[in-house]
């Protein structure tokens, strides 16, 4: 059975979770991981995707696995990756999803978290890149926070963040503009290097050299 983008974004069973996931969240005081940040992954992943030259299958099975890769938080934050993804399976099961396109969005789930994740197919290594570069201003959700919590402040610093895709340069650059008076450039890597590398490795996947500008200069 076809199970579509629409049909998991339209979810209540999904959307439960994915807002009581967040609840958790907010209680021990981490940025925003509801809609507004699984939508841009899922959105994200797609469009690497295809403008990668995938076909419209595979985006779309990006689409779903960002839209669902952060449901295990509800379980716990802790290995919430492989929790989602045992989650994921039961749910794309139930809906009648393919063995083998669960079996894609599962994996991608899986590996996604930063202890463990690597990416072992397109669509993982599309989320990991979607995932780990979704830095921004609006994911704070109490400015009061960035004066003594060092994630709140690296994310509110930044005031533009795009990802970028050269075919023919065989780049991915994430370009941020970081605000230094809120923190400085090398605040941003002392909470994010480790992201950085894996979005190096999601690249390299697709042959592709990932590139990090921050404020006009090339970092990695």
């Amino acid at each position: 059975m076809a199970i579509t983008y629409e049909d998991i974004r339209s979810n209540a069973e999904i959307r439960t979770y994915i807002a009581q996931a967040d609840a958790s969240l907010v209680a021990l005081g981490f940025t925003e991981h509801s809609f507004a940040h699984v939508t841009k992954c899922a959105e994200t992943a797609s469009w690497l995707l295809l403008s990668l030259g995938y076909d419209e299958h595979q985006a779309e099975l990006a689409k779903i696995a960002g839209f669902m890769h952060d449901i295990g938080n509800v379980v716990n934050r802790n290995d919430h990756a492989q929790s989602g993804a045992v989650m994921a399976f039961r749910i794309l099961d139930k809906l009648g999803m393919d063995p083998a396109d669960v079996a894609v969005v599962i994996t991608a789930i899986g590996y996604h978290d930063d202890k463990t994740a690597f990416p072992v197919n397109a669509v993982a290594a599309a989320l990991l890149l979607a995932d780990k570069t979704d830095v921004r201003r609006s994911r704070v959700r109490n400015r009061d926070t960035i004066r003594f919590d060092i994630h709140d402040r690296v994310n509110y610093a930044v005031e533009r963040s795009d990802l970028s895709l050269d075919t023919q340069a065989r780049t991915v650059t994430l370009s941020l503009a970081i605000n230094t008076e809120v923190c400085a450039v090398m605040d941003y890597f002392e909470i994010f290097l480790e992201r950085m590398l894996l979005c190096r490795k999601a690249a390299e996947f697709f042959g592709l050299t990932f590139k990090l500008d921050i404020n006009g200069s090339t970092l990695l």
